[in-house]
């Protein structure tokens, strides 16, 4: 008995739909952004910033004392009436003078993030690319960074300049870049034996391309991360160093300057140093979380 294709029917597949793709395509960058909004906790953290950041933009436009100015007779007071967190010992608004002070503590975490990443991408990339003799050297020559005590670059920062917000940001990103100098230096030594980067080679691509177009682009998530981390470890760090006089100068504030003022005050206005206390650990906390969170979402492990 002979068997004819046409006596036979193909049942519970449709070939025009046979092509389709279950679902949409997306990028790496959607697909983190999906799994970042399935942590509660760092959606949480995102928010609480964002908050933080807008009223450090528009907060003082919230009150009517848009300028802190000294006032002899609102001295010490309690919070009240439009003066929403009270007032200091020299009769200042603290509602106005928390939000601009953030303004100040954030700028530093941020552009010292911005200038460490800068720095230690592109000496980590160059380090890891090269290898070798040269890989040893730039790698020695961070270790001889690392071994001075960073009080001392401080210091010294601050007796060759003005102590200030310039001054404190070159003494925050003078050691810190190594850091994340050497996590960029590992993950190039681990991606420069990719066949995309041979592929490159053999095309005639120069090592500069290569390593600003194909290997520190493939770094950038773990960038983003150890940035979340660093950001609130700048903050902190430049509340430490306004709290013992080394940071932010008057007529300037941060927070780190108000606790500075408010730990004086502390035995019978608390309240002084609870606002920027409580600001200070809001902001670390939820750059810790939104770190945690992003450090999952952006594991191309974890990609489904």
């Amino acid at each position: 008995m002979s068997l004819d294709r046409k006596d036979f029917v193909i049942t519970g597949c449709d070939e025009r739909e046979s092509e389709k793709s279950l679902r949409p395509n997306i990028s790496y960058w959607q697909d983190a952004w999906r799994r970042l909004k399935k942590k509660p906790l760092a959606m949480i953290a995102l928010g609480l910033l964002t908050t933080i950041i807008l009223m450090c933009i528009f907060g003082p436009m919230l009150s009517p004392y848009k300028d802190f100015q000294q006032n002899g007779s609102l001295i010490n007071k309690v919070p009240f009436g439009n003066h929403y967190f009270g007032t200091d010992h020299l009769g200042r608004d603290i509602f106005v003078r928390l939000w601009k002070g953030g303004r100040v503590s954030i700028e530093i975490g941020l552009m010292a993030a911005f200038i460490e990443m800068f720095l230690g991408t592109i000496y980590g990339g160059v380090s890891g690319y090269l290898g070798g003799v040269t890989d040893d050297i730039m790698m020695r020559i961070v270790e001889v960074i690392n071994g001075i005590p960073y009080m001392i670059i401080v210091i010294l920062v601050s007796i060759a300049l003005e102590k200030g917000i310039f001054s404190l940001i070159i003494a925050l990103c003078i050691t810190a870049w190594t850091g994340i100098a050497r996590v960029v230096r590992g993950q190039v030594l681990q991606l420069k034996e990719s066949e995309y980067i041979l592929a490159a080679k053999i095309l005639g691509a120069s090592v500069p391309r290569i390593i600003l177009k194909h290997l520190i682009p493939n770094t950038f998530g773990v960038i983003i991360i150890y940035m979340t981390f660093d950001i609130p470890a700048f903050i902190f760090a430049e509340a430490f160093l306004s709290f013992i006089g080394l940071g932010v100068q008057p007529p300037n504030t941060s927070w780190g300057s108000m606790c500075a003022v408010g730990q004086t005050q502390m035995s019978f206005y608390p309240y002084q140093l609870i606002f920027p206390a409580v600001a200070i650990s809001l902001t670390m906390l939820s750059f810790n979380l939104l770190g945690d969170g992003l450090r999952d979402a952006l594991d191309p492990k974890l990609r489904q």
